[in-house]
């Protein structure tokens, strides 16, 4: 009896030990996982420190160059996110070079696009894109470029609400734990809750002036008589105070030739309306209502500003040595002459934003004016012409002159968009 009592707790010793040993490995594994993605986060960090030498390049000046190796940096056809207006290969696009080819600025070279590095950044942050249909173009972009590094069992969504595209991840980090006892498994608890919760929100809002009109409904904004509230932005940027980075887009849509103004509210029996010709000091006053709300409302510790320069668009093939009437329709490779402008692209709306910003810092805030125009001017190719969905019904005359009815503003993804991000992400990384 005595030999069975000493052999039970000589067992029970052994398994005690045991369990000792495989609770202080498992411990030992948690708070290692932990150290180790702090220590990836100061690794990631580290990569793009503000004394990095590529903070003191010009991205923005350089040149098209046909890479088939590292380009495309994802592949059309497994996006989900990619929107049939800008499914170049879906709708039958066959040429797929303009895929290929890579940004390269004269004095550095562009960042590799790390995904895990910038969810990392975006760790319970927001990040908005705010303009019209080139801005949610870009955000399209990307999504496409983070899904990749997205696990598959992490939760993914995205949402239309009112108006916003919403896309939200969060990444869960799961560990299979055998508890031999009920003690360890409490222990442990608080060490994997404080590793599961990583969540992030980009978002798409749709305001095509940034200030209000009567067509800022995301999905219903095809208007022929447009209203712009000129002096009014509130309704918008009352949804933007809770963002961590702000991108805004606006120049598209102050290309038409007239709209009516309105000072006022919608509505107001007092409200005067004006049918006027655009004009920028139309678009300068609107910049300055955006610009007085940023002054006021946003919280600089918090909030980084950016804003995308003018999106070029390719109607006039007389400016790259192509038959009056001809387009981006049919064109399969970038303009290679050297510091190209397009006759279409309005460096004077440019001008009046870069007066904007530089008024704006000089009262103390910070807007990074990305100036994406000249080397996206360079890309006739990547368009989506006729190679997406219209909304409108292509007539008979029209599909006997494909020219007629391409899409020369917009942009096919993958495609130029994708490097408008890949400097975008050098920056965030560098705030």
């Amino acid at each position: 009896m005595a030999s069975t009592q000493k052999s039970v707790l000589g067992t029970w010793k052994i398994r005690c030990i045991f369990h000792f040993i495989v609770a202080f490995l498992l411990i030992a594994f948690v708070v290692a996982s932990l150290y180790s993605m702090g220590g990836n986060k100061l690794f990631l960090e580290q990569q793009m420190t503000p004394t990095d030498s590529t903070q003191f390049c010009d991205f923005f000046s350089g040149k098209w160059i046909y890479d088939n190796i590292s380009y495309p940096l994802y592949k059309e056809k497994q996006c989900s996110f990619v929107e049939d207006a800008f499914a170049c290969e879906k709708y039958g696009r066959k040429d797929l070079e303009y895929q290929k080819w890579r940004w390269q600025p004269h004095d550095c070279d562009l960042p590799r696009f790390n995904a895990t590095a910038l969810m990392e950044k975006l760790r319970g942050k927001k990040l908005v894109f705010v303009g019209d249909s080139l801005s949610r173009n870009q955000f399209g972009s990307m999504l496409c470029l983070i899904e990749p590094s997205i696990p598959p069992s992490s939760s993914k969504s995205l949402i239309l609400k009112g108006n916003s595209f919403i896309f939200n991840f969060t990444l869960y980090i799961q560990f299979f734990i055998i508890c031999f006892a009920m003690v360890i498994c409490n222990a442990l608890d608080f060490l994997l809750k404080s590793m599961k919760d990583y969540n992030a929100t980009i978002e798409f809002y749709w305001s095509p002036y940034l200030v209000e009109s009567n067509c800022d409904e995301i999905l219903n904004h095809r208007i022929r008589d447009r209203i712009i509230n000129i002096k009014a932005i509130e309704k918008h940027s009352r949804l933007w105070t809770d963002a961590d980075i702000l991108i805004f887009d606006s120049f598209a849509w102050w290309l038409q030739p007239k709209a009516t103004l309105l000072w006022g509210s919608f509505g107001s029996s007092d409200a005067i309306y004006k049918e006027v010709r655009m004009r920028p000091r139309f678009f300068e006053m609107a910049l300055n209502t955006w610009s007085d709300w940023l002054e006021i409302h946003i919280n600089r510790t918090r909030t980084k500003l950016f804003f995308m320069s003018l999106s070029p668009y390719h109607p006039l093939g007389e400016d790259w040595g192509k038959d009056r009437g001809q387009n981006c329709y049919n064109e399969t490779e970038p303009i290679l002459k050297k510091s190209h402008w397009g006759s279409s692209t309005d460096r004077g709306m440019m001008q009046i934003v870069e007066s904007v910003i530089n008024e704006l810092e000089m009262r103390g805030l910070k807007v990074q004016y990305l100036n994406i125009t000249q080397m996206s001017d360079y890309r006739k190719d990547a368009h989506p012409s006729i190679y997406r969905e219209f909304w409108m019904n292509i007539t008979e005359a029209q599909l006997a002159n494909p020219a007629s009815y391409s899409d020369c503003g917009h942009w096919c993804l993958p495609g130029v968009p994708d490097v408008w991000n890949v400097i975008l992400y050098s920056y965030i990384m560098h705030s």
